[in-house]
């Protein structure tokens, strides 16, 4: 479950990392995502690589965060924290996601995920 905190007008996300799932063989489809997401939305988050971050919404949607390039393998394994501005989204080119053990790496771009059956 995704905590919200807020300390001095400031909007802290505590947000918990689940192992993905292999129920169903499933491959997500990359597509062209949005530029913001309402903090409020996001629900959890799984893995999807060392540069990149798949947020599960409140929805059931996925939207991939692609971190920056220069960006150094950050452990998320055990979780992360993203710090929302005063409108409440979280914004590629903009917001940072931090790691639990005190590194950053920047959000670069969102890539809205779709579900297609692997063959």
């Amino acid at each position: 479950m995704v905590r919200r905190v807020v300390i001095e007008d400031t909007i802290i996300l505590k947000v918990p990392v689940r192992p993905m799932r292999t129920s169903r063989p499933i491959e997500w489809i990359e597509e062209k995502g949005p530029k913001c997401l309402p903090a409020r939305a996001i629900a959890g988050a799984t893995l999807s690589g060392p540069s990149s971050i798949d947020f599960v919404l409140r929805d059931r949607r996925r939207i991939r965060a692609k971190l920056d390039d220069d960006c150094p393998a950050l452990d998320f394994y055990s979780g992360f924290y993203l710090q929302a501005n005063e409108d409440e989204l979280i914004c590629a080119k903009r917001e940072m996601i931090r790691s639990r053990i005190g590194g950053s790496c920047r959000i670069a771009r969102f890539r809205r995920l779709e579900p297609q059956a692997k063959r």
